[in-house]
Parts: C-alpha cells; structure tokens; sequence
C-alpha cells in the first residue's frame, strides 16, 4: 500500500483528523518506527514524522512515544488506532461503492413513462442498458404529465418521459431541466373496420363531426377538444379511460371513433378498428426529461442514450 496525500479528513473537536494521517498511524503501530512506516507506505521517514506531528497538533495530546529504537502508543494512540479502523474501512467501501456507481458497475435509476412509451421505447432502452451495464438497475412506474413532471422536480424520480403538443402554450414549463428530445409522435385516427372512411388514405378531422367519440387521458382529452374546435366542432365524448387497449377494443367494438398517438397504436395493435392518418398533422414531441446536476450522474446519462437510440431504432 503506498501513501497517499489526497484522503479525506475527519471533524473533530481539537481540529481536523485527516484520513492520510491515520493511515501513518496504523502503519507505525503496526512497524514500530517511523522509517519501517515508510517503507510500507512508500514514503520518506521524515514524511512520516511529519505527518505524525500534524495528526498530534489536530488531536492536541501525544499518541507516540519512543522506546528505545521503537515506537509506542500512548493511550490516546492506542484509542485512535482502533478507531481508525473502522473509519477507514467505512472511506475504502465508500470509494468503492462510488467508484462502481462512476464506473456503473453499480447505480439506479427512477424512471417514470407514460404508457405508451412504457410499452414502447422503455423496453428497448432498458434491455440495451442491462447488456451494456448489468450493475445498473432501473425501476420504472407510470405517470402521464404533468403528474411526471413534478415527481422529477420533487426528487421522485431521475428521469421522466414526457410529451408536449406541437404549437400548445407552456413551452417555458421545461426551462429548468435538461430536455432530451426523443422523437415527433403523430395522432392518428381510429375507425371501426366498418366505417365509411377505414380506406381512405387520410381523413379532416372535420369528417368525424358527426361521431361519437372515445377519448384517452385528460391531457389528451383537452388536446382533441381543442383540435376539433379548430376544426369548427365540439366531439361528443360518449366514453373517456386513460386505458389505450380499452379506446381501441371500443373503436373496434363500432361505439365511437378516437385520435391515438402512433407510439399507443404500435402498442395497442387494435381488432376491429383501422388507424387513418389524420389531415392536418397533430404532432407531439416525446422528451425524456431530468434535472441538470442528475443529467451528469453516469447511470442516468447512460439510460437517457439508450432511450434515445430506441426511439431512432
């Protein structure tokens, strides 16, 4: 083991205990002599007498006395050589644990998606990043934002996947975070099979005035209101569920029409309906959001790249 000048220090009531030092102390209790001590530590007898003085001037009483040609310690010595154990047991395994955690050979991550990136891009990300880093575990729970949002920014979670609508107001909501863009998602229609316009190669919106309506989560819900509106109509919503797989199995069912991102229809893969592109294009950005000191944390920086190459693949 070679001695080191960079260690940690300890408080203590008389001054500082520096780590460096108690190491010295250890390596002349357990040699006997200052120059034994130097030999193990790769250092200088005069370093190690030096270091010797400063960790007595931190303490403010003796903790060596020479016997002869050895040295001894005193009972304040003794003390703290027994203490020093533990302390520097406890500052090697937390170096090693952040070491591994930098390294990621160790590390977690609180992510949390919206659904259809849940079944999506989360998937892919996740199994490429437990190839590349097996030490790396990632816990995952779902919430649409702004729910999303604000558990990032309350230390909930370290990274959220989140959208936005192209043109929609509170582009500013995400100045505080790192925003990593992932993809464009477009809307597209749903129609039963049956339906006049399932072939057609796309559908206005204002063509579906006349339908009853199934709509998705509350944020989506307030995003086709408002692109009807536009259009000229208010939808007549007959049923409402944040569940993708229950909007389809009800368009397919032949109760109403909807407007589904793409990445929830690929999810979905709905019976009995036909997905219709939708004129003019309703987009949404899919971001993956995290706070700027956690965008450095290398588990985090590694899981938001591979959920950017799954949203290119």
């Amino acid at each position: 083991m070679r001695y080191s000048p960079s260690y940690p220090s300890v408080p203590y009531a008389h001054g500082v205990i520096e780590a460096r030092h108690l190491r010295v102390l250890r390596a002349v209790a357990a040699t006997g002599s200052f120059s034994a001590a130097g030999r193990e530590l790769g250092c200088t007898q005069p370093a190690v007498s030096q270091q010797m003085k400063a960790l007595e001037a931190s303490v403010g009483t003796p903790l060596l006395v020479r016997s002869g040609r050895e040295m001894r310690l005193t009972e304040a010595g003794d003390a703290l050589v027994r203490h020093a154990a533990g302390i520097l047991a406890g500052l090697t395994a937390a170096e090693e644990e952040v070491a591994a955690i930098a390294g990621l050979r160790a590390g977690r991550v609180r992510l949390v998606s919206f659904p259809s990136g849940s079944s999506t891009l989360v998937p892919a990300a996740l199994a490429a990043l437990r190839a590349a880093h097996p030490g790396t575990r990632v816990s995952l729970e779902e919430a649409e934002p702004p729910e999303s949002v604000e558990k990032l920014r309350a230390g909930d979670c370290d990274i959220a996947l989140a959208f936005r609508y192209e043109g929609a107001a509170g582009a500013e909501e995400w100045d505080d975070l790192t925003v990593r863009t992932l993809l464009t998602d477009r809307l597209v229609g749903l129609v039963p099979e049956g339906h006049p316009l399932a072939g057609a190669e796309s559908v206005a919106i204002g063509e579906l005035s006349g339908e009853p309506w199934i709509a998705g989560c509350p944020r989506c819900r307030g995003q086709l209101v408002e692109v009807c509106e536009s259009a000229g109509f208010t939808p007549r919503i007959d049923f409402a569920t944040d569940d993708y797989p229950a909007v389809a199995g009800l368009v397919g069912a032949g109760l109403g029409v909807a407007v589904l991102p793409q990445l929830a229809i690929e999810s979905v893969r709905p019976r009995g309906a036909r997905p219709v592109a939708l004129e003019p294009a309703v987009r949404r950005e899919i971001v993956a959001l995290t706070l700027p000191d956690l965008a450095q944390v290398p588990a985090v920086a590694a899981t938001l790249g591979e959920l950017a190459r799954a949203a290119v693949r």
